[in-house]
């Protein structure tokens, strides 16, 4: 669907606007699909710079500074612009669930226009990238949102959980879109401009379940066989990604926990404040320190507040899709290994053939020989005919695994370099615009308790009850 881009009010940040007001309450009664599954809270980093230029900062920080030039080389580069936003509910007689608007803005030549709308839901998400990973098997797809509902997300058509959902669709499709092979495919295109209809008429014409059936008993039994000789840079790429998933998995639970530690420090901070404040009215005394102190309470409680959010919005949403791609590598060197086990299975076949070839028994030539009433020459003739076709075939089918598993690891050893600058630039840029947030929480704090001092002393001195030298 071709067109202008309608609703522009929508800002893809804030759903609230296009979400309708009564999808919670009785359908959360309805059976859930693949729509009602997120993994974390927001999967997207700030776009462009990581900092607020009006940040203020203390003389020794220079994180306004950092700048990545690999980013603001991609912006000049970048053709195609994908947003996801204006998630809406959908109810029916069998099913509930949430389609969001697909807005994309391109210059690529191959596409019809410049500016497509389109409305998909979760199942087509998934689609696409089962399709990414049928096609390309050692190439690195990013990962979806996972199917399960995190601990937290307790009502799931809360705002909350559609906008997480939302953010990590939005960033799922702009990883695909920053992927030189993965956004120039007929997949990926039709994903982002097909109608409804169409998207589902080009589904139909993937493989059946007989033949998707028949690939996955293929890969449990290259599996089973497992690989003899696998060259040595992939057996180094399974150790990396083993004690990357470690790590990241270990740091990914410790950074939930401290978010949920510091929820619980917020809500008793949100109770200290009233309780200073109600003080103050029995201590006549101490009624203006209580006040003041009770106003700095609040104003830090907001600031932790705000600080909480950006903990649980943005570090916690980049660390947790690592630990899923983490899994994602697992499954693509598995793949990969999975092509060379097949490839030595069908070597190892192709040599038994030619030994039996090689080694043919006159004993049983002869016997059959006697049962058919042929002479031996004549069958012995019709045998190594028959095997000299099949020795052909096994050899031109070796000859495209062959193909296969060698395009397999040049992709994986391309893939794998670009990946593990996306993943640097990820996580750098996450930890940085952390470091920045903690930075300006801690002196916002550090300037509020400041002024209370200040104003004591100032106090103090004037009725010359208190030395603070």
């Amino acid at each position: 669907m071709s067109g202008s881009v309608v609703d522009n009010t929508v800002s893809s940040g804030n759903s609230s606007a296009a979400i309708p007001t009564d999808i919670s309450g009785p359908i959360l009664d309805l059976d859930e699909d693949d729509d009602l599954e997120v993994f974390s809270k927001d999967t997207t980093l700030t776009d462009g710079s990581s900092f607020n230029a009006s940040m203020q900062t203390s003389p020794a920080s220079m994180i306004n500074q950092y700048k990545f030039e690999e980013e603001e080389e991609e912006v000049d580069t970048k053709d195609i612009f994908v947003t996801v936003d204006n998630p809406e509910s959908h109810v029916t007689a069998i099913e509930t669930y949430i389609t969001y608007r697909v807005v994309t803005k391109t210059t690529r030549s191959e596409f019809d226009s410049s500016e497509f709308e389109v409305r998909r839901r979760y199942q087509d998400f998934l689609w696409l990238k089962g399709r990414l990973e049928e096609a390309h098997p050692t190439l690195i797809v990013h990962p979806l949102p996972e199917k399960f509902v995190m601990k937290g997300m307790v009502e799931r058509f809360s705002e909350d959980f559609i906008e997480t959902r939302r953010r990590a669709l939005h960033r799922f499709l702009n990883k695909i879109a920053e992927h030189p092979i993965f956004s120039s495919t007929e997949d990926f295109k039709i994903f982002l401009t097909a109608e409804s209809g169409e998207l589902t008429s080009h589904k139909k014409q993937g493989p059946g379940f007989l033949s998707r059936m028949g690939e996955t008993v293929k890969a449990v039994a290259a599996a089973v066989r497992g690989v003899k000789n696998r060259p040595q840079e992939f057996t180094d790429m399974q150790e990396y990604v083993e004690a990357f998933s470690q790590k990241i998995s270990s740091l990914d639970k410790v950074t939930q926990r401290i978010v949920r530690e510091q929820k619980e420090y917020l809500e008793e901070l949100k109770e200290c404040g009233p309780i200073y404040a109600l003080w103050s009215q029995s201590e006549e005394e101490l009624a203006e320190p209580l006040k003041t102190v009770a106003g700095c309470v609040d104003r830090c409680t907001k600031e932790t507040e705000e600080q909480v959010k950006h903990l649980n919005d943005h570090l916690n949403p980049v660390l947790h899709e690592y630990v899923l791609c983490a899994d994602t590598l697992k499954a693509v060197l598995r793949r990969r290994d999975n092509i060379q086990a097949d490839f030595e299975a069908k070597t190892e076949a192709l040599a038994t053939k030619k030994a039996d070839r090689d080694a043919e028994s006159k004993v049983l030539s002869l016997a059959w020989d006697s049962l058919v009433g042929r002479s031996p020459e004549e069958v012995k003739q019709q045998k190594r005919q028959k095997l000299k076709g099949e020795i052909k075939e096994m050899r031109d089918d070796l000859d495209k695994t062959e193909d296969r598993l060698e395009w397999a690891n040049n992709a994986l050893k391309s893939d794998w370099t670009r990946w593990q600058k996306v993943m640097r630039n990820d996580l750098r840029s996450a930890f940085i615009d952390t470091a920045e947030s903690n930075v300006s929480y801690y002196e916002k704090c550090l300037a509020v308790w400041e002024s209370f001092l200040h104003s004591q002393r100032t106090d103090a001195e004037e009725n010359g009850k208190v030395d603070f030298s």
